[in-house]
């Protein structure tokens, strides 16, 4: 039991604390320098314009030079024109924004279910209830795992073919060796059997319900547990949905987190309550079989001890009644 607690304790650890390891983000295009404006070196320096005198002519722009584009024009032309030929082209470069780069980190893991640990993630936003919850898992779990190898242990000690034997033996009055064939074994029924004939004098049947009461306890074992988690994890499950909601409405009379903090009350209280009742429904369907198993075996032993005890009343009476023969 307790190896078995350790393995389902790592097994847990090792799958909830695995973290996926995001994509790396795209890589963004470096930054390209503006490309300045051809510079004419035959241009003479500009000069400060002074300031034009009501009703005198605009003087010629100066060679080498270009006059400012008007409003809603390009630099080569107006918009929508092609330049002319021979013409330079002023343009200025700007890196190019990506979606993937401008996209918020927010943004890309919620597109990514996977990108984070998801149990972990439910876990917390489960709230504290979800300890217990997890400590009720780990016991069930681990119960369960050792019922299943306990009768598949017995399923192949099960020896049918020397049970029967060992009545035939009783029958034609030959007790030593059905005594013999029941000695040293694992299957219950047989041992039960071994208990009653080496009792047979003091107490059959009292030896035969002991023998029998320690084998039903044997298969028994860790049902009231299972029995105690199929309860208790539902109420569990309802506690975390109470406490969700109380922290809900905790926080209404603040507006600016009053969306965020219900939202976040009421994924706690649907998160703990799920997992409570996918813990009762493991546990339950597993519970029902191994009462099944053990009502099963109870009956064997019964049917057995009850043949045994019938067996050897019948050949008691014959060996009476053979030694009260010659006497006539």
């Amino acid at each position: 039991m307790k190896t078995l607690l350790t393995v389902c304790l790592s097994l847990i650890a090792l799958s909830a604390f695995a973290q996926n390891r995001p994509a790396p983000p795209p890589a963004s295009p470096p930054n390209v320098p503006a490309t300045a404006a051809p510079v004419n070196p035959a241009a003479p320096p500009l000069s400060p314009a002074a300031p034009a005198q009501p009703g005198a002519p605009i003087p010629p722009p100066a060679i080498g030079m270009s006059p400012a584009p008007a409003a809603g024009t390009s630099p080569v032309g107006p918009i929508g024109a092609s330049p002319a030929p021979g013409s330079t082209v002023t343009a200025t470069l700007s890196p190019a924004t990506s979606p993937a780069a401008s996209a918020s980190p927010s943004e890309v893991k919620s597109g990514n279910v996977f990108s984070g640990n998801f149990l972990v993630d439910n876990f917390r936003k489960g709230g504290p209830v979800m300890w217990p919850i997890l400590l009720v898992s780990i016991v069930g779990l681990t119960v369960v795992i050792e019922r299943i190898f306990w009768w598949l242990g017995r399923w192949f000690r099960r020896d049918p073919k020397r049970i029967e034997k060992v009545f035939t033996a009783i029958e034609v009055g030959d007790v030593a060796e059905a005594s013999r064939l029941s000695r040293d074994t694992r299957d219950p029924v047989l041992r039960m059997i071994w208990n009653g004939l080496n009792h047979q004098h003091a107490s059959l049947q009292g030896a035969l319900q002991v023998a029998a009461g320690i084998e039903i306890k044997r298969a028994g074992r860790f049902l009231v547990v299972m029995d105690t988690l199929v309860t208790l994890a539902p109420l569990l499950g309802l506690l975390g949905t109470i406490t969700g909601l109380i922290r809900s409405f905790s926080f209404l009379g603040n507006e600016e987190l009053a969306v965020q903090a219900v939202t976040g009350g009421i994924a706690e209280a649907l998160i703990a309550t799920a997992c409570g009742l996918g813990i009762a429904i493991f546990s339950l369907v597993p519970f029902n079989f191994f009462t099944s198993r053990v009502s099963n075996l109870e009956f064997e032993l019964q049917t057995a001890a009850t043949n045994l005890e019938v067996m050897l009343e019948a050949t008691a009476k014959a060996k009476s009644e053979a030694e009260m023969a010659p006497a006539r």
